[in-house]
């Protein structure tokens, strides 16, 4: 999120916040899902810009971000949304992954009848697996011990149904090579929530504030400014 910051320092304050097992933020003490990175963003929120900001999130920064401003703790902190790719709708899985599910639940399904204790000993032990790795993203296999259930609690938590509850302006950024966040779902995300638009960058990919930079800047710099005139 650096280069977004930079885009932006010029004309106005920016925080870059780097969340539990990332940047410079070591990985917290046992596994933290969206309602507690929520609750991280809000408590710096709270104490550097009381009045409200404008939250810029990318991927699974979007989901957090998407999940706060649909929630009465947190959505009075937030001004206006700005989401590239933002992740949090539910995907159509095709058959691939549907198959990698359901493999994943039989190996799971023995340790399930077990102790608590035991099967969570069992759990550990199948998720250090060469099988059950070979079952998970390459995101997912890149990390290990407690990030890696994080990422696990993350990327299983989606907004759908909240999305109704968002009512401040939304400006939503999607690269249309994107395979990471499909169009369906950035669709179903500018239709639920009433005041939003999106903004197609073309031959972008997930990373779209990284391959169409100029867009990005222009567009964010005169949403914020709008919401700073009015």
């Amino acid at each position: 999120m650096r280069p977004i910051a930079r885009m932006l320092d010029d004309r106005f304050r920016v925080l870059n916040i780097d969340l539990p097992g990332h940047g410079r933020t070591p990985p917290p003490p046992t596994p933290i899902g969206v309602e507690e990175c929520a609750q991280l963003v809000s408590d710096v929120i709270r104490t550097e810009s009381p009045n409200g900001v404008t939250i810029v999130g990318h991927s699974n920064g979007g989901r957090i971000a998407l999940f706060m401003a649909s929630d009465d703790r947190f959505a009075r902190l937030i001004n206006r949304l700005v989401l590239i790719s933002p992740s949090g709708i539910r995907p159509q899985r095709g058959l691939k992954v549907r198959l990698k599910s359901l493999v994943a639940s039989f190996l799971k399904a023995p340790f399930m009848v077990l102790p608590t204790n035991v099967r969570m000993k069992g759990l550990d032990w199948l998720r250090d697996s060469i099988v059950w790795r070979m079952l998970g993203s390459s995101d997912y296999r890149a990390l290990s011990g407690v990030m890696r259930e994080t990422f696990v609690r993350t990327v299983n938590f989606f907004v759908d149904d909240r999305l109704s509850r968002i009512n401040v302006p939304t400006l939503i950024f999607w690269g249309e090579r994107d395979t990471a966040v499909g169009s369906r779902q950035i669709e179903k995300l500018a239709a639920a929530i009433p005041d939003s638009g999106v903004v197609p960058l073309k031959g972008a990919g997930h990373y779209g504030y990284l391959d169409d930079p100029a867009t990005v800047k222009a567009g964010t710099r005169h949403f914020i400014e709008q919401g700073s005139a009015s």
